[in-house]
């Protein structure tokens, strides 16, 4: 899954090389963290966090029977695993069903 939101991604941003997936695993579920140049931030989120929920929307698709969760990490955010918040605001979480 990694790959596949890696994937995705990078043809949206403007700078590649700063593309940065982390991806948390725990027994049903799966905590992916993306990073972006700053700069890339609005290309990912979209207008209205439409393209960050289009990605969304693809990630369950790819994450079976797990419950898979994307999060786009803002600079200054980053405190640690989970410890930072979502770029969307909407919260929204993707299940596999």
């Amino acid at each position: 899954m990694i790959e596949l939101v890696r994937h995705m991604v990078k043809g949206l941003v403007t700078d590649a090389s700063a593309v940065s997936v982390n991806a948390v695993e725990g027994e049903a579920s799966v905590l992916i963290e993306l990073r972006v140049a700053p700069a890339d931030l609005d290309r990912v989120k979209g207008p209205d966090g439409e393209t960050l929920r289009a990605l969304r929307t693809v990630l369950s698709a790819g994450a079976g029977q797990r419950r898979a969760v994307l999060e786009l990490i803002e600079p200054g955010m980053d405190n640690g695993v989970g410890g930072g918040e979502s770029a969307e605001s909407t919260g929204d979480e993707v299940t596999a069903e």
